[in-house]
């Protein structure tokens, strides 16, 4: 058993580790777009008037919120088969992380949603839009612009959670990591290599992430009013020339 960096080893592994990478920005993608879309409706219905609609979606948003991924994970796959409910590993973890991370982003929502200033929506409303107009055309529009960062966190989040996807024997890239170790008892070479998979990934998003965030800042400041010209003519009680 090497305690050092072995190339010819992280070479061979290099094949095995890079369809468990595959495997885990699949997983990222199929649960960060339903987790997008199932958080938009989720948040709609968090702010419904239907009030036992608005009690089920609380009680699922509080209990996904308060309880940690990893056993809702092994509960979906191991337990849920008792009842009938048998999944195989890469479904269980898609549905599995889609719930979890879409109670949180319908949260996020939420607060854009509440960001939109009233006097937009009460505008909309005197002009003869419907209610579900006015949230379609008015106010999601706005909500979605200014949560994008967030959402961009925790789709980075979401990546680095897939590998607890491996306590249910998902074939993703911290699983054949695992696997590969423990065949060659090589610790260190496997794992850094993983660890390196991980961060070739993961830093690039967030820097995507991050300039996203720059972008709809300087998007936002131009359209800002612009000051007149020359402020020198702006003489109480004269007009501007």
């Amino acid at each position: 058993m090497s305690s050092f960096f072995n190339p010819e080893l992280a070479l061979d592994a290099l094949t095995t580790l890079s369809l468990g990478l595959i495997v885990t920005v699949l997983l990222t993608i199929a649960c960060g777009v339903t987790s997008l879309i199932l958080g938009i409706f989720v948040a709609l219905a968090r702010m419904s008037r239907f009030w036992p609609l608005r009690l089920v979606v609380n009680g699922y948003v509080q209990l996904m919120r308060s309880t940690p991924l990893l056993i809702q994970l092994i509960y979906i796959y191991f337990a849920l088969p008792f009842i009938g409910i048998k999944l195989d590993p890469f479904l269980a973890a898609y549905v599995g992380l889609s719930l979890h991370v879409s109670a949180y982003l319908a949260e996020v929502y939420r607060g854009g949603i509440e960001a939109v200033p009233k006097g937009q929506t009460d505008a909309a409303a005197a002009l003869g839009m419907r209610p579900s107009v006015i949230m379609a055309k008015v106010v999601l529009p706005q909500a979605i612009r200014i949560v994008i960062p967030s959402l961009g966190n925790y789709m980075v989040s979401l990546f680095k959670d897939t590998s607890l996807a491996a306590v249910i024997t998902v074939q993703e890239l911290l699983f054949r990591g695992q696997i590969f170790a423990a065949r060659t008892y090589d610790y260190f070479t496997i794992y850094t290599l993983v660890f390196a998979m991980y961060f070739a990934v993961g830093y690039p998003a967030i820097r995507l992430v991050m300039y996203v965030e720059r972008r709809l800042k300087r998007g936002y400041a131009a359209k800002l009013p612009k000051k007149p010209a020359d402020t020198r003519e702006l003489v109480i009680g004269q007009e501007p020339k």
